[in-house]
């Protein structure tokens, strides 16, 4: 399952649009926090801030939506202290 979510968010980079700075797949440290009751790695925390303000975005693409609003992701969210967006 965790392929399946890379490969979503590799592919779906193209998809985003927007800024430049979006990239799905920077958010790859947190796939195994997200998949599993693990907690999300300072790394994973410092993506999820980054990419914080593209996060509507991601939630508007069908191909990441699934894997952004699942509640592995919201919970990963709200442990680095990102709000969850309300777009």
């Amino acid at each position: 399952m965790a392929v399946t979510v890379v490969t979503a968010m590799l592919l779906a980079e193209a998809q985003v649009s927007q800024a430049q700075t979006c990239n799905p797949g920077q958010l790859s440290p947190c796939l195994g926090a997200i998949m599993s009751s693990t907690p999300p790695s300072t790394t994973c925390c410092s993506k999820l801030k980054e990419q914080e303000p593209c996060l509507c975005g991601y939630l508007k693409d069908p191909s990441l939506k699934q894997f952004v609003s699942s509640p592995g992701a919201t919970k990963v969210a709200r442990d680095c202290g990102v709000p969850y967006p309300s777009c």
